[in-house]
């Protein structure tokens, strides 16, 4: 039996946390589709298509792995691809029980469908998109985060959109006049 996983998400910049994730993934499944939700409530930094092609560069060398976008329910855009695995990457205790209390939801909607956890690698444990974008608004480089392609796109979105100085602004304090040096009394010479 061949079996379809997907991995849904906002993906909004894929950085190398997700990379590993749909790496390992494709080592376990036949097949593997990255799916990037369309959530109308978010503000998303790129658009669905500017995020499909981030993702189809960044895996281009995975010959099992397919790119898509979906509105709704990810059970039943699971269902209409025939995956029998939703994939979700867990970082933290915080995330387990986001993602544990989702997989229960989404067997209530379809019992074929199960889910499967992989740890994130130690080095990732930390990196979100939310955490790229944050340090790409204030300046900060996020090319050890994301792909190198992506990182330009974050790059030149920051550039275009709001431009941040990094220039910090300082007063220079002239120094303290030092006061003449008073000569110890007895009392601080006993204690």
């Amino acid at each position: 039996m061949i079996v379809i996983a997907i991995y849904p998400g906002s993906f909004d910049p894929i950085t190398l946390g997700h990379l590993d994730i749909i790496q390992r993934g494709s080592r376990l499944f036949a097949h593997v589709i990255v799916a990037v939700v369309r959530n109308p409530n978010k503000n998303p930094l790129f658009t669905v298509q500017k995020r499909l092609e981030q993702i189809r560069l960044s895996t281009k060398h995975l010959a099992n792995v397919e790119v898509d976008a979906f509105d709704g329910l990810t059970v039943n855009y699971a269902q209409m691809r025939k995956a029998q695995v939703l994939l979700r990457g867990l970082r933290a205790i915080s995330d387990f029980e986001v993602e544990l209390q989702m997989a229960h939801t989404n067997k209530t909607l379809s019992h074929q469908i199960e889910t499967v956890f992989l740890a994130t690698s130690n080095e990732y444990s930390f990196l979100s998109s939310s955490v790229v974008k944050e340090i790409a608004k204030f300046g900060g480089s996020v090319d050890h985060l994301v792909p190198p392609h992506v990182a330009l796109d974050i790059s030149q979105c920051y550039a275009q959109n709001s431009p941040v100085s990094n220039q910090i602004k300082t007063e220079v304090i002239p120094p303290r006049k030092s006061l003449p040096m008073e000569s110890p009394t007895t009392e601080t010479l006993r204690e």
